[in-house]
């Protein structure tokens, strides 16, 4: 699944991209810095109904959020990796924890702790197309 969106239209794009993401739960996001994850991801918070603050979990290394699904509270986490060394430095801040939970997990920077993600984990590919546009792919690696 690919999309090519600009700034104005990502909402659309991320409430395309739950339905494209089916029962998935764990999402890997990759990109360069300034690519636009936690923008996405952000937009993906908004169009699950997310009424906390939505920020980038750099420093904190995971944020839960809470949405409803059919009624009931649910938790998502954003996590953030970027600031780790290694797969040892994310079990010991609770990222498998997160990941295993059944729960929805957006990754940014998963290629700091490849080895801890689940085997059906999606791969979320953002890229610069210019200035105003950003090419999105989901890819099961």
């Amino acid at each position: 699944m690919e999309w090519q969106f600009a700034l104005e239209s990502i909402n659309e794009i991320a409430t395309m991209f739950w339905k494209a993401a089916g029962n998935a739960t764990v999402f890997a996001f990759h990109g360069q810095m300034g690519a636009g994850k936690t923008t996405f991801i952000h937009a993906l918070c908004d169009a699950k109904g997310v009424k906390d603050v939505v920020g980038s979990p750099t420093f904190s290394i995971i944020n839960e959020y809470v949405y409803d699904c059919e009624g009931t509270k649910r938790p998502l986490f954003h996590i953030d990796l970027y600031r780790l060394k290694d797969e040892e430095e994310a079990q010991r801040a609770g990222v498998e924890d997160a990941l295993y939970s059944g729960y929805i997990c957006l990754v940014e920077w998963p290629e700091k702790a490849p080895g801890i993600f689940p085997d059906n984990t999606l791969h979320v590919y953002i890229e610069l197309v210019d200035n105003n546009t950003r090419r999105l792919k989901i890819a099961n690696n």
